[in-house]
């Protein structure tokens, strides 16, 4: 089934402490989790110019650099900040019951590959 969005758990709120990061499977996505100033920021975990992990990024305030080739990325919007439009997947957070959930859409396609 494609085209439907969902809220699923991806860790406890306890595994993601201020200014770090983790990177959770979430769906067909690997998604990386940031807390920075008390909010959490999901984003898929491959930088958009050539597939680089960005869990191994550099962040500094609200930007994370990818660890390959140095584009950097607005945490807040995925948008690279040299030309937004060019976008890492965002995704919606929310914390339920201790829980951290991202709200995914199933496409069908591989997105965020570990």
């Amino acid at each position: 089934m494609s085209g439907y969005k969902e809220w699923i758990v991806v860790c406890k709120e306890a595994d993601l402490q201020e200014n770090s990061r983790l990177v959770v499977p979430a769906g067909e996505y690997a998604v990386l989790l940031l807390r920075r100033a008390g909010r959490i920021f999901a984003l898929g975990n491959s930088c958009a110019h050539l597939g680089c992990k960005m869990a191994r990024g550099k962040i500094e305030g609200f930007v994370i650099t990818c660890p390959c080739h140095d584009w950097t990325f607005d945490i807040r919007s995925g948008e690279f900040t040299a030309a937004p439009e060019i976008k890492i997947k965002t995704f919606p957070t929310r914390v339920q019951n201790d829980h951290i959930y991202i709200e995914i859409e199933h496409s069908g396609e591989q997105n965020g590959q570990y």
